[in-house]
């Protein structure tokens, strides 16, 4: 008795300490003006912090560092490739892999490997005026190539491994790219586009595959392979050129979810102050910690994360999204996900990585049914209770009982030993946030922040368990909030302040490259120098200093009968349906109403048919064609959205059911796995004047 009634009373002491200390621990106005009141910053710093670490003033000083300080730790880990076989399930092709334990290298021979590679390229002709694209996977030689490039001052161009050739074309012509270092899958890319290229001379291979000697002549380039750059270096050492803070470090091309991709400039100086304040804000981040690393580097948050854990002498292990868990699309049955394989005790994740591990576990659970299913459900809402503050909640011994009978086994599909999870590049549901909390037992840091702003902006508390927020600035951030009288929102709004946010503070990059008008249009410096970012997000304020993302301008249409219609707000309320993999809302103003795409999981449906039945082809079109199918996922799109008090004009009035996944190699979806909303448009036009004829 006496300990049942220790698990309730400590913890709500913690839930009454932390309410009356919120307001104290988060933003507090700062002694910046903004257009329309006071700016607030971190309540922890005087001023924006720059860096954390005394002296380190660039990405190249604060590697190096870390190399000299954990030279013996293991810094990057990789899977070798056992087997490879194809299956033809659902009318697909589709690899799959057997993937063996990690290989590591320390601190120290990676370091060898940066400092060869930075002489080779340098032997290779490369001048440091000029740069150098990456336009590859998320990899060891990734990162490698990225330090490389910083020891000689050379700015790096990111591209995404899955962008289309306009875009690529566009990026690599614009920045004068003379130098790309890429994979075998991508080298083809290039050389089918050779013709388009104007400055690019050399081509590094990161793969050790022998390249056809059909290659060279056809394109005119000097192709080597990494392996011998970083061979030509090691026996030729060049002294390095490290760059200073001011210096552009990375040229990072948008993903491009309208029109062709911006190229942001970021400074070392930038980057740092990011890296800098996350560090600060994770707990006790340091050598114990492993991160898996599956990710686009080229996302400012993935470039950012690595950095970030190679500063602390954590260890990284590269993965990718199709083989994550034991049951990703492109793991062998039976063998084990690169989560299992290495138990990472951090990740960083976008909302739709996270929203699947919901959608895989709650199929999981419901497949199996009986004891299994009423357990299950029974923990969670006792662990939901204490999560809201209850009394009657499952605290202290109680909740042990639960991970132990319950919870473990879902912690197990990610190794077993997250204890933090980084989440940003969109906003995260209520209730994905909240199940994560309960079945993973760890807080998610949910940060809000813009490739312009190098992923900085906002980041929650460690202990701040509320749903739907996104903290307060970080430490190297201000953020303020300006009116947008079209969209009906102001700073003096009541009982919060609401409006644009804009971020201010030195992590805010230089702008966009070659891109002059669009760079006056979204920065601006203050008469005290402060640079700030103009987002095109609509937040407000909560009174302990917490911003709440709710709305987005581009995001917002005006329907017929002149009510306005959040795109994204919508659809993150409706994508907690089990039924959604995808969803895309569509309204214009000749309309009352909105229709929707939803691109169903397969998982959910097979389930759903099987109990209702139903039979079908293994290629599901059969079952995608049923007016049944459409009656069942419109149900629970309307159920989703009354829980969240969504307006009727906001609900889709029609929808269509898709059976094949959006994925940024499709082009419908951005590697960060944000809608292209025009090209799906344009993709999906006759289906969207089907849907509005049919109302």
């Amino acid at each position: 008795m006496n300990a049942y009634i220790f698990g309730i009373v400590v913890p709500l002491l913690v839930i009454l300490f932390r309410s009356r200390s919120s307001t104290k621990r988060r933003g507090l106005p700062a002694d910046v003006s903004g257009e329309r009141g006071l700016a607030l910053r971190n309540h922890r710093f005087t001023s924006p912090l720059s860096s954390a670490w005394e002296g380190v003033t660039t990405l190249a000083e604060l590697f190096e560092r870390a190399c000299r300080e954990h030279h013996d730790r293991v810094l990057l880990g990789t899977r070798v490739e056992i087997a490879r076989e194809v299956d033809y399930s659902y009318g697909r092709r589709l690899e799959k892999l057997h993937l063996g334990d990690y290989h590591w290298l320390t601190y120290g021979r990676v370091f060898e490997s940066v400092t060869s590679f930075a002489s080779g390229l340098a032997l290779l002709g490369h001048r440091k005026e000029e740069r150098v694209a990456i336009f590859a996977e998320t990899r060891d030689r990734w990162f490698i190539a990225l330090q490389g490039c910083f020891r000689r001052n050379v700015t790096v161009v990111t591209i995404y491994s899955s962008l289309g050739e306009e875009a690529l074309c566009h990026s690599l012509n614009e920045t004068d790219v003379t130098t790309v270092i890429c994979g075998r899958k991508e080298l083809t890319s290039l050389v089918h586009i050779s013709g388009q290229l104007d400055s690019v001379k050399r081509v590094i291979c990161i793969d050790d595959d022998k390249i056809s000697s059909d290659l060279f002549a056809q394109t005119g380039w000097k192709i080597t392979s990494f392996a011998d750059v970083e061979s030509l270096g090691r026996d030729n050492p060049v002294e390095a050129d490290l760059p200073l803070s001011a210096d552009v470090a990375v040229i990072m091309y948008t993903s491009g979810s309208t029109g062709l991709p911006k190229g942001v400039m970021m400074t070392h100086g930038n980057v740092l102050a990011t890296v800098s304040s996350i560090m600060i804000i994770v707990p006790n981040l340091g050598p114990k910690d492993v991160y898996l690393a599956y990710l686009p580097m080229a996302h400012i948050l993935e470039l950012v994360a690595e950095n970030l854990i190679a500063a602390v002498g954590g260890s990284i292990g590269y993965g990718t999204p199709l083989t994550l868990t034991d049951t990703s699309n492109k793991i062998m049955k039976g063998k084990r996900g690169d989560a299992t394989a290495l138990m990472p005790t951090v990740m960083a994740a976008v909302p739709a990585i996270l929203d699947r591990v919901r959608e895989g576990v709650l199929n999981k659970v419901n497949a199996k049914g009986g004891l299994s299913k009423k357990l299950f459900y029974l923990a969670f809402a006792r662990r939901l209770l204490a999560l809201n503050g209850s009394w009657f909640g499952a605290w202290g011994w109680e909740k042990a009982l639960w991970n132990l009978l319950v919870f473990k086994k879902v912690q197990a599909i990610l190794g077993g030993r997250i204890r933090f999870i980084l989440c940003g590049g969109a906003p995260l549901s209520g209730d994905t946030q909240r199940f994560i909390n309960i079945c993973l037992g760890a807080p998610i840091g949910q940060g809000y922040g813009l490739t312009e702003t190098c992923a900085g902006g906002t980041f929650s508390d460690f202990d701040d368990t509320s749903v739907g927020r996104v903290g307060p600035p970080i430490p190297c951030s201000y953020i303020k909030l300006i009116d947008w009288p079209e969209g009906g929102y102001s700073t003096n709004d009541s009982p919060m302040p609401r409006g644009e946010i804009v971020i201010g503070g030195p992590n805010v990059s230089l702008g966009y490259f070659k891109n002059e008008e669009k760079t006056i249009e979204s920065y601006k410096v203050d008469e005290r120098g402060v640079r700030w970012f103009y987002t095109g997000d609509i937040g407000r304020f909560h009174k302990d200093g917490c911003i709440e993302i709710i709305d987005r301008k581009k995001d917002i249409v005006k329907l017929q009968h002149g009510e306005y219609v959040s795109l994204g707000k919508v659809e993150a309320a409706l994508s907690t349906s089990p039924y959604v993999d995808n969803i895309m809302l569509h309204a214009d103003p000749f309309h009352s109403y909105c229709v929707a795409l939803v691109v169903v999981s397969h998982p959910a449906l097979e389930q759903w048919a099987s109990q209702q039945g139903i039979a079908y082809s293994n290629n599901f079109s059969e079952l995608f064609r049923k007016e049944e199918t459409v009656k069942e996922v419109h149900a629970s799109l309307l159920k989703e959205a009354k829980k969240g008090r969504l307006e009727k004009f906001e609900i889709p009035a029609k929808i269509t059911c898709l059976s094949d996944p959006w994925t940024p190699e499709t082009g419908l979806v951005t590697a960060a796995l944000k809608l292209k909303r025009e090209i799906i448009r344009k993709a999906f036009q006759e289906e969207l004047s089907k849907l509005y004829a049919s109302v």
